[in-house]
Order: C-alpha cells, then sequence, then structure tokens
C-alpha cells in the first residue's frame, strides 16, 4: 500500500501471546482418598469453536485419538480501531542501525486496534470446567499485561493489556444416556494492541550549514553559522574544533558534543 510492501507479522504475534496464556493449564483427578490418579494438560488450538463441536458430533463417544476433551479453542471474532489511545501522528521510535552507524531506523506511532478474542473451554464433565477456570480468573482483575516485542529492528518492547470482559456457560445436551455431552465455557477477551507502519532508514545529520542574507535579493551571505558534532580521541564531548575528530568517527550512539561558530563573511 501507498508504495511500501512491508510485514510486521504483528497479528501472528498477537495470536500467539494470547495463546500462550493458556497452554500449561493441568486438570488432576483424585481419588477417594485424596490421591491424585490423573494429570491432564488441557490442549490449546487455534480456530473457531465450531469446527471441533462438527468433529465431536462426528465421533460422539470420542473414540478417535484425534479428538480428546477437555480442549481450549481460541480465535479473534473482530478488530476496531481505539481513538482513546491514538498518539501524535508526528512521534517516531527511533534506534541506531546494527549494521551501519552513520544511520538509524526509525517508524511513526502506531495505530491502536482492540481485538476481540473468543476462548471457549469444551469439557466432558462440569468439575473439569470448574479446575480450568479457577486457573484462570485469578490472574484477570480484569486484565492481565504480557510484554510483547513487536519490532524486531526496532527491539521494540510494548505492554499490552488483555482485558476479561465476560463469561459465560453452555450445556446443550439432548441425546440419551449413554451418548457423552459436552459442556462449553465461553470466556470474551479484549487485547489493546497496537499496529506498525513500515521501519525506514535515516542517516545521521552530522552537519548544518546556515547562510544568513542582510535581504532577499543579496548574493552574498552576511554571516555563516555551521554546527557538526565534536568528540575527542578519548571519546569525551567537545566545542573545540582543533580537539575533535573527524565527523566520519563520531557514531550515532556516541556522547558528542555540537560545534557552533558563526564566521562573518565580509571580514
Amino acid at each position: 500500500m501507498f508504495g511500501t510492501n512491508f510485514y510486521n507479522e504483528t497479528t501472528r504475534r498477537y495470536v500467539a501471546v494470547f495463546g500462550t496464556l493458556f497452554n500449561d493449564i493441568v486438570i488432576t483427578r483424585k481419588n477417594n482418598s485424596g490421591t491424585t490418579i490423573q494429570s491432564i494438560p488441557v490442549p490449546v488450538n487455534y480456530g473457531p469453536m465450531q469446527k471441533f463441536l462438527a468433529k465431536l458430533e462426528q465421533d460422539p463417544n470420542l473414540s478417535a485419538p484425534a479428538m480428546t476433551l477437555p480442549r481450549i479453542t481460541f480465535e479473534i471474532v473482530s478488530m476496531t480501531y481505539d481513538g482513546e489511545r491514538k498518539l501524535n501522528n508526528l512521534i517516531r521510535n527511533t534506534v541506531p542501525s546494527s549494521t551501519d552507524n552513520g544511520v538509524y531506523n526509525t517508524q511513526y506511532a502506531p495505530a491502536p486496534y482492540n481485538l476481540e478474542f473468543q476462548l471457549n473451554i469444551m469439557t466432558k464433565y462440569d468439575e473439569d470446567g470448574s479446575k480450568i477456570i479457577e486457573q484462570i480468573l485469578p490472574y484477570f482483575k480484569p486484565e492481565f499485561t504480557p510484554t510483547v516485542k513487536l519490532i524486531d529492528e526496532l527491539e521494540l518492547y510494548l505492554d499490552i493489556p488483555v482485558i476479561l470482559n465476560s463469561i459465560s456457560k453452555e450445556d446443550a445436551y439432548e441425546n440419551d444416556f449413554l451418548t457423552r455431552r459436552s459442556l462449553i465455557w465461553t470466556l470474551n477477551f479484549t487485547m489493546k494492541g497496537y499496529y506498525f507502519g513500515p521501519v525506514t532508514t535515516r542517516k545521521v545529520i552530522k552537519f548544518a550549514n546556515v547562510n544568513m542574507y542582510s535581504n532577499t535579493v543579496a548574493d552574498t551571505p552576511e554571516e555563516i553559522v555551521r554546527v557538526r558534532p565534536g568528540l575527542t580521541a578519548n571519546g569525551q564531548p567537545t566545542s573545540n574544533v582543533s580537539l575533535s575528530v573527524a565527523a566520519t568517527e563520531i557514531n550515532f550512539e556516541d556522547d558528542w558534543a555540537y560545534i557552533s561558530y558563526i564566521e562573518d563573511y565580509t571580514g
């Protein structure tokens, strides 16, 4: 778009982060004496709930190894622009280039978007659903804020709030007593994310020359102002021209001072 082809993998990162929040849930089952007899890791898959329900209907007795319960599925259901979090369009993120000390990478302020996620928990037994829910709710008050690396070139990390909006439960069991039922817990989340434009490269400005004229028709300037960075051989900032190393040896990340002086062009 606008003659620029880029891909920051932003949506992919958001999906990966959201799924990671729920990928280590384990439920346990105990006997009458309180001894743990089974530990079940709960798998997490990206995809619509209807897809997994269709698989369940094809195998109502859960005899196929590819489909097991309990299971967690999630998907992005919508994305909306969030004008309340809009930043000034002139704000830019800037870092030195890792390959060239004479240039820096820059990127303009991102566009804020709210990503609506729906998470579905499908279980055979009501107790399994309660065990999973109780491992999720304490961390959302109502938000949990992970730190996400969004732009590799800038090493840019941002805190992205994930807000739990609502919880509902569905038990649509209508079959005979021999058929296993599936209980579905639905959790709706809002992720307050950002979408960034392309990363561009700019050269570091090391010289500034300004000619000052007494009127708009003068051919020669009255004074000349020259500004350039100053750094000693020991790496100390300096405004002494004679002590400064060449500008080509001064890098973007160096702690340098400006050398500024005025010359009387006519004198």
